[in-house]
């Protein structure tokens, strides 16, 4: 089994609050990533892919067509937005960066296995000192 990781980009704001909460419990759980202003950041996609190399073209995947897959499906749709207000896949979802992580791998999980190799890994750097890993839930 190889694996096989493409870095993409993107920069998006968000705010994380329960709407269930006030606003004290919001501000004394998620600090100051509760600003009513929102807050932004430059995220760091790793996507990471496994398969076996083509006899034909030594490759897992073709990554030019990986990254036209990621681009178009998760960074032109993340790019310069708000997570809480621009996005359809997260619609109702608290854009923490577990939850974007696993909203990426909903959405590339199945054209990556059109390409005939399987999705491994989706990590999402917040900040270069913040990321989450995700690995797919046990049922896939």
């Amino acid at each position: 089994m190889v694996y096989l990781t493409r870095k993409e980009h993107f920069n998006a704001a968000h705010k994380l609050a329960n709407p269930k909460w006030s606003d004290e419990k919001n501000q004394e759980v998620f600090g100051k990533c509760s600003n009513k202003n929102w807050h932004g950041h430059n995220y760091e996609l790793f996507v990471t892919v496994k398969g076996e190399p083509n006899p034909d073209t030594g490759f897992i995947v073709n990554l030019k067509e990986l990254s036209v897959l990621i681009r178009n499906e998760v960074c032109l749709q993340l790019d310069h937005k708000n997570l809480n207000m621009d996005v359809p896949f997260l619609k109702d979802v608290l854009p923490s960066t577990e939850n974007v992580a696993i909203a990426i791998w909903n959405i590339l999980a199945p054209g990556i296995k059109t390409m005939g190799a399987t999705l491994h890994c989706i990590k999402l750097y917040e900040t270069d000192n913040n990321f989450v890993e995700y690995f797919g839930s046990t049922n896939e």
